[in-house]
């Protein structure tokens, strides 16, 4: 889902009210989910509802990027055929970092995206999307490269299908390595 920075707050706030359509006991505050009920009962009740909705089981989408100053990622969720955004992340390179070739760099943004949100991907279906086209190099056994060797071991216990974008789709995590946290 292509946005800027713009009017993120006001995509975020439209995914979150879809969302808890029709769930009066629950409120959206900034980025937290208030369950509003006095008893213990009703409160379980409202939440076995709303993890409903917020289904795990759904497919992740990742979209990273890298430049030589940070790397971004994006953690979308595929419900029904749209994407909703889950997270964003972002941080500066390091000083040896900023000295990587270009794929080294990218393949970096992928790992580090991917060990950023471990706790959402793990043991679920992610396709990552970037717009790097030269990453059809992950499906490769061998590298002569020993850095980008122990990256693409550290992946294979992830579920991953690799997908090229264009990068005008790739907005989010190309915006978060122009400013990054």
């Amino acid at each position: 889902m292509p946005f800027g920075m713009i009017n993120s707050d006001m995509t975020m706030t439209k995914a979150v009210r879809r969302l808890l359509e029709g769930m009066n006991n629950v409120v959206d505050y900034i980025d937290d989910l208030l369950v509003l009920t006095k008893k213990r009962e009703e409160h379980l009740l409202v939440l076995e509802e709303l993890f409903k909705r917020l289904k795990v089981t759904n497919k992740f989408v990742l979209r990273t990027d890298a430049s030589d100053i940070g790397l971004g990622a994006t953690l979308l969720q595929d419900m029904d055929g749209q994407i909703f955004p889950v997270a964003y992340a972002s941080r500066k390179q390091l000083d040896r970092e900023k000295r990587y070739s270009v794929m080294e760099r990218e393949c970096l943004g992928i790992v580090w995206g991917i060990k950023k949100f471990a706790s959402y991907l793990y043991g679920k279906q992610l396709t990552l999307q970037t717009n790097y086209r030269a990453l059809g190099f992950l499906k490769v056994s061998k590298f002569d490269n020993p850095r980008i060797m122990r990256w693409v071991l550290a992946l294979k216990s992830f579920v991953l299908r690799v997908e090229h974008i264009k990068g005008k789709d790739n907005v989010g995590a190309d915006f978060l390595i122009r400013v990054p946290a």
